[in-house]
């Protein structure tokens, strides 16, 4: 892996936003121990030098795959994080999810494969004019399947194959989708709060992620170094 010495990691930043600020003490997971610095008023704090470790180890991961071609899915679909993550999926021109997660989405490939040449046949045929040929009943039908598969597949519909690398923002709320990336061998990077597993995933990111803060800045570290891996390919 090409190692990077500065991603710009700034405690003072992460401090400001939140980083730090863990779940009260009671909902606490065992296994994030390592990585609280203490608690305070019945909620952990989570010990941001670690957070910064494995954010840069994040960077570095993601760098060198961006660098070496690979194709990144970003997927939050729970509040506040699914505005973020289609912002930061288009900007580093990532696939994303960030409606709903639906079963199988990598596990049957080739159902999703087959959705997505759906999509975009019913989008060719809405821009050329192709539904004016239909009655009004039938290209109202039509109309109400297109939108349903642009809500739902979107940020999905020029993916030609599973992702390399899947970022995701809520290892609770999208456990679906990673348990489809452990069958698959793909890896995964994840922010995991203080009632997470960070044995779930490849490269745990240790914060806050019920903040829009967090999210964001975490998103904005990564989606980065996506960016400039690619520019030196």
């Amino acid at each position: 892996m090409t190692k990077r010495k500065n991603w710009n990691i700034n405690l003072k930043e992460m401090i400001g936003v939140g980083v730090h600020l863990g779940h009260q003490t009671r909902k606490c997971n065992p296994k994030m121990a390592p990585y609280i610095f203490k608690d305070r008023k019945d909620m952990h704090i989570i010990n941001l030098t670690k957070t910064a470790r494995f954010l840069s180890e994040a960077c570095d991961f993601v760098f060198d795959g961006a660098r070496r071609g690979k194709q990144f899915m970003i997927v939050g679909t729970k509040n506040p994080g699914a505005d973020a993550t289609k912002l930061a999926a288009l900007a580093a021109r990532c696939h994303y999810v960030n409606k709903k997660w639906l079963g199988g989405m990598l596990t049957n490939w080739f159902t999703t494969k087959a959705r997505l040449e759906k999509l975009k046949n019913l989008m060719k045929k809405k821009n050329t004019g192709g539904f004016d040929r239909f009655t009004k009943k039938e290209a109202a039908l039509l109309k109400r399947e297109l939108n349903k598969l642009q809500e739902y597949l979107g940020g999905i519909k020029y993916m030609t194959k599973l992702p390399d690398i899947v970022i995701i923002l809520d290892q609770k709320g999208e456990s679906t989708a990673i348990r489809e990336c452990i069958t698959l061998g793909i890896p995964t990077i994840c922010l995991v709060d203080t009632d997470c597993d960070p044995d779930l995933v490849d490269i745990p990111i240790p914060t806050n992620d019920d903040g829009r803060g967090p999210i964001r800045l975490i998103l904005k570290k990564l989606t980065s170094a996506i960016r400039a891996g690619r520019e030196v390919i």
